[in-house]
């Protein structure tokens, strides 16, 4: 050492401590890179991206490369101090015990967590930049790297430990991927981030939940008067009309209305039976349905329009086509002429809201940011029914979690009108 000049090895050391920085800081961004940014890079073209990802299939030996590099870089740094210190100030018990002091808080500061800290906060393009380098080291100390692996495996075998794949390409589960999305911040806009929620959320809710209640259905009664049926059909704005015989339950078929319409242009004396001859087979749903899968149903069977029916064959209701794409990416179609449209509903300046009896609880809860329980009725109704366990008769209020629902209606057995008021801030901590 005596030979070589004093700016040189402290120039020698400066490299060390910057080489073991580049290993700890390459190892934590390769840790942390983003694997689907990376394929996207790579299926874009980006050489880099390919690369990184490739190191990242060989994680035991890339691990293996950078602390096998580091350590000996390391152990090269606090020799190269250690004889520094001796042939400046002599051989001593305090001058070693200094020297190793000094060199140890240089590589935990600068070696350690300053590098690992800035892989951390930059760690796609980190990991880019220091692929390019890794490679060609991988492929060069690969006897190393070797030889190394061969006492790694015997000892995790000596403790019955099983080397595991990599952990990376393992499938996400939707409750992973649902929290992605949530944290997907200003990367996704928030309408597509709206309709990637709605998408998830159609594994946990039923046909019941999004149906057109039976009170609310709109149904053609061949048992009725032709003239009846005439005036019902030139008023129709539907597509499709649920056909029934005497009772809601007795469902005998679907009526294309343009079909109809083009028979009622006709002069000659119109009977039921000229109706029946235009039906087609209804399509029954059972009310436990999932969304998803009625949407895949609805794709298998080609058809657009359900009946929901209960245990008994009771109908409960009826969904479409639209009434499932809507509930993925929102209002869509036109609303009934003349009528208000029952989702356009939020709380006005007074901190209250009215609402219909029949609307939903999950709309009330998307719509006003409310907690009611979904796991039981699916209207206000319902809800204000199993509660009070009685229909009012006079004006009542009830408060569930927090806030305050009047009655203001009620109607053939059913609460048809009622009053929200919006729930007191929290206090704050």
């Amino acid at each position: 050492m005596d030979t070589v000049p004093f700016w040189a090895q402290l120039l020698a050391l400066a490299l060390l401590i910057l080489c073991s920085a580049f290993f700890a800081m390459a190892e934590t961004a390769l840790m942390a890179a983003n694997r689907h940014r990376l394929r996207h890079l790579s299926q874009r073209g980006s050489r880099r991206a390919t690369t990184t990802l490739w190191l990242l299939e060989r994680t035991d030996k890339l691990l293996s490369l950078v602390l096998i590099a580091n350590t000996l870089i390391n152990a090269m740094a606090a020799a190269l101090v250690t004889a520094i210190a001796i042939a400046t100030f002599g051989l001593g018990e305090n001058v070693v015990v200094a020297s190793t002091g000094a060199i140890a808080f240089l590589l935990i500061v600068c070696a350690e967590i300053a590098p690992k800290l800035i892989g951390a906060a930059y760690p796609e393009k980190i990991s880019l930049a220091a692929s390019v380098v890794l490679k060609p080291l991988m492929a060069a100390a690969r006897p190393v790297i070797w030889f190394v692996n061969l006492f790694v495996t015997l000892l995790l075998k000596l403790f019955r430990v099983e080397r595991g794949g990599n952990r990376h390409d393992a499938r996400l589960s939707p409750e992973e991927l649902h929290a992605m999305v949530l944290e997907g911040g200003n990367f996704i806009p928030q309408k597509h981030k709206s309709i990637l929620l709605n998408l998830f959320d159609l594994e946990t809710i039923s046909v019941e939940d999004i149906m057109t209640p039976r009170s609310q259905i709109e149904a053609l009664n061949l048992a009725a008067d032709v003239a009846d049926i005439r005036r019902q059909l030139t008023t129709c704005y539907h597509n499709k009309l649920p056909v029934y015989e005497g009772e809601i339950n007795r469902i005998v078929g679907i009526l294309h209305v343009r079909k109809a319409m083009a028979l009622l242009s006709h002069e000659d004396a119109l009977t039921a039976a000229h109706f029946r001859a235009l039906l087609s087979e209804p399509y029954f749903i059972p009310q436990d349905t999932g969304v998803f899968t009625q949407l895949q149903y609805f794709q298998e069977n080609r058809e657009r329009l359900g009946i929901i029916v209960d245990e008994y064959g009771e109908v409960q209701g009826l969904v479409t086509l639209d009434d499932i794409i809507e509930e993925m990416i929102g209002e869509f179609t036109t609303s009934t002429p003349g009528a208000a449209r029952a989702d356009s509903f939020g709380w006005d300046e007074h901190g209250e809201c009215l609402l219909e009896g029949a609307t939903a609880l999950r709309d009330i809860n998307k719509r006003l940011g409310l907690g009611f329980p979904l796991d039981g009725p699916k209207t206000v109704n319902g809800m204000l029914l199993e509660l009070l366990q009685d229909i009012p008769e006079a004006p009542i209020s009830i408060k569930v979690g927090g806030c305050v629902i009047e009655v203001i209606q009620t109607q053939n057995q059913a609460i048809k009108v009622v009053k929200l008021r919006r729930p007191a801030p929290a206090p704050a901590a």
